[in-house]
């Protein structure tokens, strides 16, 4: 697609998760990329539903596989733009889950610096400029389907 457009403005959709620890705690990927935290998900793949996206996703950047899904917010709107560090272009429209419920060891891949579990009166400052709104309602405790 990217040699017939260049690095015109694609549309995307992207799917992440806010997954919670026994403690309440939010889990942060620091991407190696940009230098930002965020929660890890990625862009959806033909066919595949937005729960499968989610959990390949994690998966690949966590090594975690989550559990018992639940829809967090549907966001849209000016977040949704975003440069990639090669000039790509997109605009993600975000689908957001959340669980508390997940199996596994957490381990980083190529694509996070760091992968911590962090409490809301910790979060860091430099947030993911396009993830920070679903963070930030997270911290609110803004829990509930919300359209955005």
């Amino acid at each position: 697609m990217r040699n017939l457009i260049g690095h015109e403005t694609l549309l995307t959709i992207g799917c992440g998760a806010i997954i919670e620890d026994e403690l309440g705690r939010i889990l942060l990927q620091r991407r190696t990329d940009n230098n930002t935290w965020g929660i890890p998900g990625g862009i959806m793949e033909i066919g595949e539903t937005f729960e499968e996206t989610v959990m390949r996703e994690v998966l690949e950047e966590t090594n975690l596989v989550l559990k018992d899904l639940s829809l967090f917010g549907l966001y849209s709107g000016n977040i949704g733009f975003a440069t990639y560090p090669n000039g790509d272009q997109v605009y993600s429209v975000q689908i957001i889950l959340f669980t508390k419920n997940y199996d596994g060891q957490l381990n980083r891949n190529n694509e996070s610096k760091e992968l911590y579990f962090i409490a809301k009166e910790n979060l860091p400052s430099n947030l993911n400029p396009t993830q920070a709104p679903f963070i930030l309602d997270w911290k609110s405790d803004t829990q509930k389907p919300i359209l955005k």
